[in-house]
């Protein structure tokens, strides 16, 4: 059965969430086969009369042709635009080459600029749209299962540069985002297990069900029903959501989405980005709560059931990283204040507390917390 939360028309078995931010009201299709409606939805939701395609060398091969035919039934002139894969291309060179690629393309400020991929091509899709023409509309076909439940929703677009992740870049709302479970079918497993850091860092938020659910077993494609893939991405997107709703622009209640980023970012950029996003946001989560359990910030049941279900998804815990590095990376994030910085807090399952740190406590938070675990 079909479940809509808003307007828009839904199939058997698709979940429609709409979205409600200050700048933008559009609406997450999260279903299974809803890849072969993105032209219609885009349609609906952007208008238009030309879309380019932005993918990467990976994710296009197996979707590209099906998404362009999809856009060209709507009818929409089409244009594909590719780019290499992985976390060392999401920069300001491959930016620009994007940016004249819709210059080449032809966009108009009526356009729209449809983002399939991941992640990095979220970011990159989305970074691109905003910046040509001082902005033309962007649809989000997320593939990867971090891009469904997070990244693909809440309009943070971004581009790396040499000092840290993100540190360029807007929000950039999408006008309708298109999430296919199906495509995790071809996501590899390592992948597919990084990516459910990201849906443990929701659940400590806001839904201990669910983490206690995670706690059971591992979250994995194989064998898992459409239904159960369709009920646990939607979940995140409305935890998100509802956060999103009420702070757009990240100026409150929005800082709680970077539970276990602040370390999680850097672990990430210390291994060179050789540890995944969503892994290093599972061992950035353990690390802060230990560190908060140390600090008498939380009890000792919430990290336990946090470390229950990292443990349950064969994600790291911790990081051997040397301190110093990790330190480094975090005192550059995006997210300092002059010499202080606001740190997320598991102070209870499904309640966190942004607490403002110095750089001294911070130092302190990762000493407590990084390399004294049992699965370091």
């Amino acid at each position: 059965m079909s479940k809509k939360e808003s307007g828009a028309s839904a199939r058997a078995g698709e979940v429609v969430i709409a979205v409600n931010t200050p700048s933008r009201s559009y609406d997450v299709h999260v279903g299974a086969g809803v890849l072969e409606r993105v032209g219609a939805i885009a349609r609906d939701a952007a208008g238009g009369e030309r879309a380019c395609v932005i993918t990467e060398t990976n994710v296009g091969p197996l979707y590209a042709d099906a998404v362009e035919a999809s856009l060209e039934a709507a009818g929409y002139k089409t244009s594909v635009l590719t780019f290499p894969a992985g976390e060392q291309h999401k920069c300001l060179a491959t930016l620009e080459t994007l940016l004249e690629g819709l210059a080449e393309a032809g966009l108009t400020r009526d356009d729209v600029v449809v983002a399939l991929g991941g992640g990095v091509t979220g970011d990159m899709g989305g970074l691109a749209a905003a910046m040509y023409l001082r902005g033309i509309q962007v649809v989000q076909v997320p593939t990867s299962l971090l891009a469904m439940v997070d990244s693909s929703v809440g309009g943070k677009v971004a581009v790396d540069l040499a000092h840290g992740k993100n540190l360029c870049g807007f929000f950039w709302q999408p006008s309708a985002v298109v999430a296919d479970v199906r495509c995790l079918a071809s996501i590899e497993p390592s992948l597919m297990r990084d990516s459910v850091g990201e849906v443990v860092k929701h659940a400590v938020l806001a839904d201990p069900e669910l983490l206690a659910e995670l706690s059971r077993e591992p979250f994995t494609f194989a064998d898992c029903p459409e239904e159960k893939l369709v009920r646990i991405v939607a979940e995140n997107v409305r935890i998100k959501r509802d956060v999103v709703d009420a702070d757009e622009r990240e100026r409150g209640l929005r800082q709680t989405l970077n539970l276990g980023h602040t370390i999680g970012h850097g672990i990430e950029a210390a291994s060179e980005f050789t540890l995944g996003h969503g892994s290093s946001v599972a061992a950035g989560l353990c690390c802060m709560a230990r560190a908060s359990l140390a600090k008498g910030w939380c009890k000792p049941s919430v990290y336990e059931a946090i470390l229950a279900a990292v443990e349950a998804q064969g994600l790291p815990t911790d990081t051997r990283l040397p301190h110093d590095a990790v330190f480094d990376y975090m005192a550059h994030d995006k997210k300092r204040h002059g010499d202080s910085m606001n740190i997320v807090v598991p102070a209870e399952l499904g309640a966190v507390e942004v607490r403002r740190v110095g750089l001294p406590e911070l130092r302190e938070l990762v000493e407590l917390g990084c390399g004294t675990g049992k699965e370091a």
